[in-house]
């Protein structure tokens, strides 16, 4: 992800007005998930992101420098209960966020680190269907096969702070189709997806925080596919933004994307 569109608000701002000129980060991450039995399940993911920060930290926009941390990230652990529907459509997320992401590199403010220096709760639920002709009615198909939707909705609450710094309230959420082809020569899977994404952030609180120029509220959309080889699963997509509204001067990206590889075992 690029950031260096300088936003305020709603609109495009000039440079000048931010200290920041250009945030790129490569994020990676390693996860698992186990299924204890057909109810309850855990969750472990391990982020490092490498980040590359311009900016000018005189105030006058004069003394640009480059640097580049990396690290790695704040370690997510969840649990998962899908035992409210029996063919285990709707589940629930419940775990935290740990506080192993570098925070402390000297040229980063505390909102540019790669970690927050927060422990959070993470609280989730999602539910997948398949979409009727009307409402109440058969499914919808092509070819014999549904059309499928997912609604997820994740919650982050930071409950301790480090040093004079916590990160805002978020509420993260994603409404998506897809429709599965099935099997088409070698892959078992080819389902083209289309996904809308919405987020909304408080601001930053504490001394070190910088509460003018942090929260925000964000729509995306996010075209996208999935296919599945043997045991291997890749899902790709790439996030355009729709509509922003940035608390005071922030810097943006015009696209995000991202690549999701997965093994079965």
């Amino acid at each position: 992800m690029d950031q260096h569109i300088n936003f305020h608000a709603t609109q495009p701002a000039s440079a000048f007005y931010n200290n920041d000129k250009y945030i790129r980060t490569n994020f990676m991450e390693a996860g698992v998930q186990y299924m204890f039995n057909r109810d309850w399940g855990v969750m472990l993911e391990v982020p490092y992101w490498v980040r590359d920060y311009k900016g000018a930290y005189a105030g006058n926009n004069d003394g640009i420098h480059w640097y580049q941390n990396n690290s790695i990230g704040d370690i997510r652990i969840q649990g998962m209960y899908t035992g409210l529907s029996e063919d285990m459509s709707t589940g629930l997320l419940m775990g935290v966020k740990v506080p192993s992401g570098d925070w402390t590199y000297p040229p980063y403010d505390r909102d540019t680190q790669i970690g927050t220096g927060s422990t959070d709760l993470l609280m989730g639920v999602y539910h997948l269907g398949t979409l009727p002709t009307k409402l109440g009615t058969l499914p919808l198909t092509f070819m014999e096969r549904p059309f499928n939707y997912f609604v997820q909705v994740n919650y982050d609450l930071p409950l301790w702070e480090q040093d004079q710094y916590t990160p805002g309230r978020e509420v993260d959420g994603a409404v998506g189709a897809y429709y599965d082809f099935g099997k088409v020569g070698p892959l078992s899977e080819l389902a083209p997806m289309l996904t809308f994404l919405a987020a909304d952030r408080t601001r930053d609180t504490g001394n070190n925080a910088m509460p003018a120029d942090s929260g925000y509220t964000r729509f995306m959309v996010a075209p996208g596919g999935e296919i599945q080889l043997g045991v291997i699963r890749a899902y790709a997509d790439i996030e355009v933004p729709i509509f922003q509204n940035m608390r005071g001067y922030q810097l943006t990206a015009p696209f995000a994307t991202k690549l999701i590889l997965s093994y079965s075992f």
